[in-house]
């Protein structure tokens, strides 16, 4: 999904207008100084070939989902040119601004496919090429729309981890090539995947990552998926291509793959799990397991000892909760990032959980009370959490958080246990 950045993002300038110049010339269309709305020629591409081809996962947390593109092949000369999208530059303008608040500017840039491998080699990846059965006619439509996407007024594009990227605007270029064979194969084929599914399991080599990306997803990313949304993952887009037919212009339908080719060796130790990791039970022993060191370093706080290291403890937990929680209410109301609306996970991830830290940052003194005011608002944390799990039972509301509540829930209620324990003898409640 995010490729590398290559010796070609790095310096494109210089090799953008090679490639790209490459590229116009053998597909034989004038180079024009301004893009027009798209028109194809209706010229068919009888020197042409299309093939896709997928590039192994790299070890970079914005290669973990992978990489693919499209090559158009010159027969005579054999010349070849990819078309990537999904390039982005971390050097653009406000790029980190842009990324927070989910207004991500891409673009597609064509490049030598021997370049390309040069890249990926060097990195260990594999690549594999997927040479289409499709017509001349079929081809030219496809090099005109390319032709055209990366002509400077179109070369940038809103990019969208789902819904946009590298593997989608590939898939919906074949798919406009295909007059629309493609998607009606593909949509509507019911898979057990989820955005957050495919999403998790990609990234789970990078476990805090697949973290905080699990937590920030909401419930739309739970919705199940079929395998034209789940073809945004580029190796689940070249398994679909190789069970996938197209009719040509003679009424043939023939497989659309008709060969494949390995391009690069890879090691198999790059290559995405099948399934994202179940944490429920990892969660539930840490959650239990850090409510007991809370419960049992209270009991000893006479020691100067344990009071500090549970200040350490329970002060670094609401933090951590706290922040992570204004950052899920900050992506529901302030960005673009429509898989992280109306996240449930705020429930249990709760800003109110920054209230507890003054007063944790006064344990250890030895005649240390909690106010009531802060009595209650750990005992709110501890009601609210317990609502996550039941809104789990009503209708539409099952959002894939339950490891999130075996883990903090304990601990939430430790705090609150702790706190109520230790109420002034005058207090109410």
């Amino acid at each position: 999904m995010l490729p590398r950045l290559s010796c070609l993002v790095m310096s494109w300038p210089a090799r953008l207008r090679k490639a790209a110049l490459a590229a116009w010339l053998f597909v034989l269309v004038p180079l024009q100084l301004a893009a027009a709305p798209f028109a194809p020629s209706n010229l068919p591409a009888e020197n042409l070939t299309a093939s896709i081809v997928t590039f192994q996962p790299g070890t970079a947390y914005w290669q973990r989902f992978g990489h693919n593109a499209l090559l158009l092949r010159e027969a005579a000369t054999g010349t070849a040119i990819t078309f990537n999208y999904g390039i982005f530059d971390f050097g653009a303008p406000n790029f980190f601004a842009n990324f927070a608040r989910g207004h991500m500017v891409y673009r597609v840039v064509p490049n030598h496919l021997q370049n390309d491998l040069v890249g990926y080699q060097a990195e260990g990846r594999w690549a594999v090429e997927q040479r289409l059965n499709l017509d001349a006619r079929q081809v030219g439509l496809l090099r005109d729309y390319l032709e055209w996407n990366v002509l400077p007024d179109n070369t940038n594009y809103r990019y969208d981890y789902f819904l946009s990227n590298c593997s989608t605007r590939v898939r919906d270029a074949l798919d406009y090539a295909m007059g629309g064979q493609l998607k009606s194969q593909l949509q509507g084929r019911a898979t057990s995947a989820t955005y957050r599914s495919e999403a998790t399991r990609l990234i789970s080599p990078d476990a805090l990552l697949m973290a905080a990306m699990d937590l920030a997803l909401g419930p739309t990313a739970d919705q199940p998926i079929d395998l034209w949304q789940q073809s945004f993952a580029p190796l689940v887009l070249m398994q679909a291509l190789r069970t996938s037919t197209v009719s040509d212009a003679g009424g043939r339908t023939l497989a659309l793959v008709g060969h494949e080719v390995r391009l690069l060796n890879g090691s198999t130790a790059h290559d995405p799990p099948d399934r994202a990791p179940d944490l429920r039970l990892q969660f539930l022993m840490l959650g239990l397991l850090l409510a007991a060191i809370l419960i049992g370093l209270s009991q000893v706080r006479a020691l100067a000892t344990a009071r500090w290291a549970f200040m350490l403890i329970a002060s670094t937990f609401v933090l951590l909760c706290g922040a992570g929680g204004a950052i899920l209410a900050a992506l529901w109301g302030f960005t673009e990032h429509w898989a992280g609306w109306r996240n449930e996970s705020l429930l249990l991830i709760n800003p109110l959980c920054l209230l507890l830290l003054p007063a944790l940052l006064m344990y250890p003194r030895l005649r240390w009370r909690p106010a009531l005011f802060t009595r209650r608002v750990a005992l709110v944390i501890v009601i609210i959490a317990l609502a996550a799990l039941l809104l789990r039972e009503l209708p539409g509301m099952a959002q894939s958080n339950l490891h999130w509540a075996l883990l903090v829930l304990p601990v939430h209620a430790a705090i609150a246990l702790i706190f109520a324990r230790a109420k002034r003898p005058d207090d109410e409640f």
